[in-house]
């Protein structure tokens, strides 16, 4: 909780890919709904934010508060590949996304999108949400667009990748006793 938002986030990593959210920015709430469906967790978020000035304070704060709890349910990390990518197509549009949970934040986001307003959430919100979630999970993430103009497509497709790379990352290492170095 914030001056500027509440945000309660439940996430089961062991789930089906059900999502139950409610930010009040429709379009960001559908493109979360697509991390839980194809990274196949269960994923609720409840966020009551100030919208009416703009929806940055809420994508933020959610950005962080997802990425408080990737943290918390993956624990001391131990067992698991640690890497992961993931490369997808969407209509005219490519996405590669690799990311290393190995707790050294870091963001590079090779991604040009054109400003495009879809409701309360505008393009320009993507890097907010990208460097919350970065910085509050402890990640290095490198999303680039390889080709795409559509912006809807080009944030759908880095969602579904978004999604997708952790899962190749927390597959379970039986050789490992820690996070590889």
């Amino acid at each position: 909780k914030t001056r500027e938002t509440e945000i309660r986030v439940r996430l089961n990593l062991d789930g089906s890919g059900r999502a139950d959210i409610s930010t009040g920015i429709p379009f960001f709430d559908h493109m979360l709904e697509q991390l839980a469906k194809h990274g196949l967790f269960d994923l609720e978020i409840a966020a009551r934010g100030d919208i009416k000035v703009d929806g940055h304070h809420t994508v933020e704060d959610v950005g962080l508060s997802l990425g408080r709890a990737f943290g918390e349910a993956l624990g001391d990390k131990s067992k698991i590949v640690r890497y992961g990518f993931s490369v997808l197509p969407m209509d005219e549009t490519l996405i590669m996304l690799a990311l290393d949970i190995g707790g050294r934040p870091y963001l590079r986001a090779d991604v040009q999108l054109p400003y495009e307003s879809m409701g309360k959430f505008d393009t320009l919100l993507l890097r907010e949400f990208l460097a919350a979630l970065v910085n509050s999970m402890g990640i290095n993430l490198h999303v680039s667009l390889r080709s795409g103009d559509n912006p809807k497509h080009i944030l759908g497709a880095i969602f579904k990748t978004l999604s997708r790379a952790p899962v190749m990352a927390t597959t379970f290492n039986a050789g490992g006793g820690c996070v590889p170095a």
